[in-house]
């Protein structure tokens, strides 16, 4: 009961924020005057709607989400397979740290135009998006790796425990909450470079196009409606990863 109310409560509370911001943009767009600056919020709806009832709309959007889903499944496979030998051995870290600062120091607008120049039109979104999570994954299974108890890891040598064994009950407990905390930070990366990637190299279908051409053409409202659908893409892997990651955290133990 209790946690039902504190979830009834955060609801409202979520919801009062909503209309908060909504109020405070109704009174900004009447301050400014002009939609094509700052469109009011039924200006934004009304053409969101318009733009759902197109076709174009969902392809672009499933355009967008298997181009984010494909980059963090490569960077996913890439810093699982990187960060535990990185957590397990020392050596294997100082290697690889070079790699990992690099990526994180160079601008996302950079690694963009790079890739732009490389692969071709469809692939520069999935290219950014595995580069942006890659150190992120990879930092988080490390970290995860080297927070396994040292005394059940010298007992299960003792005792010759198998690989699968030890993996899934001391590697696995540990590792848990890191991974779910570098999936959340890798995915929302991934949505946000691959919308910014759409929008740099102009592929026939993606929300970043759509919010590209609407801005050639100074409609605002629309642009406004295209970054909403962006919005919602990662509210809801966010929402979906939070519902998730206490019953990843949960799992382990023979």
């Amino acid at each position: 009961m209790k946690v039902f109310t504190k979830s009834r409560k955060a609801f409202f509370a979520g919801l009062a924020s909503l209309a908060l911001l909504c109020v405070v943009w109704k009174g900004a767009s009447l301050l400014m005057g002009a939609s094509i600056i700052l469109p009011s919020p039924e200006e934004t709806a009304r053409e969101a709607l318009r733009l759902m009832c197109g076709g174009g709309f969902w392809r672009s959007l499933a355009s967008t989400l298997l181009r984010g889903l494909a980059g963090f499944a490569l960077s996913f496979a890439l810093g699982l397979s990187v960060g535990f030998p990185a957590g397990r051995y020392p050596l294997c870290e100082a290697f690889v740290r070079p790699y990992l600062t690099v990526i994180r120091s160079t601008p996302v607008m950079a690694l963009i135009l790079i890739a732009i120049v490389w692969f071709p039109t469809e692939a520069v979104p999935v290219f950014a998006a595995v580069l942006m999570a890659f150190p992120v994954i990879t930092q988080n299974v490390a970290s995860g790796v080297r927070a396994a108890d040292p005394a059940l890891l010298e007992m299960a040598r003792v005792y010759r425990v198998g690989k699968k064994r030890l993996l899934l009950w001391l590697y696995f407990p540990s590792l848990a909450p890191f991974l779910a905390s570098g999936v959340s930070s890798g995915l929302g990366l991934a949505w946000r470079v691959v919308v910014a990637a759409e929008v740099l190299s102009q592929p026939l279908w993606g929300i970043g196009a759509g919010m590209q051409e609407a801005k050639m053409r100074l409609e605002t409202p629309r642009v406004f409606a295209w970054t909403a659908a962006a919005l919602l893409v990662g509210w809801a892997s966010d929402f979906g990863l939070r519902r998730l990651s206490p019953r990843i955290g949960g799992r382990g133990g023979p």
